[in-house]
């Protein structure tokens, strides 16, 4: 998936180097981590959908932006920037 999904994630990087609504702010120019807390929104999403595609998808893009993340705490209450990435020591990914 992570391979084979690069050109999804390539466009996704593209579309967001336009600017993306990240919670309730608007980040012209999202960083790396900012990214990934787009995709984890979006996987939240796909979770509350059913939609397994999107949910592995938009895990599989986390995982090729932050190679070291071993759990998401993705913040529900519509602060995606609230969103934290940690690595499998439990230390938190910035």
């Amino acid at each position: 998936m992570l391979i084979d999904g690069e050109p999804i994630f390539k466009k996704m990087d593209g579309d967001m180097s336009r600017g993306w609504q990240l919670g309730r702010e608007f980040v012209s120019r999202p960083n790396l981590h900012q990214r990934c807390q787009i995709a984890a929104e979006r996987l939240l999403t796909a979770l509350h959908t059913e939609n397994p595609a999107s949910k592995n998808l938009m895990a599989a893009f986390i995982l090729s932006r932050l190679p070291d993340v071993a759990a998401v705490n993705i913040n529900d209450e519509g602060e995606a920037n609230e969103t934290l990435f940690y690595n499998s020591n439990n230390a938190l990914i910035s």
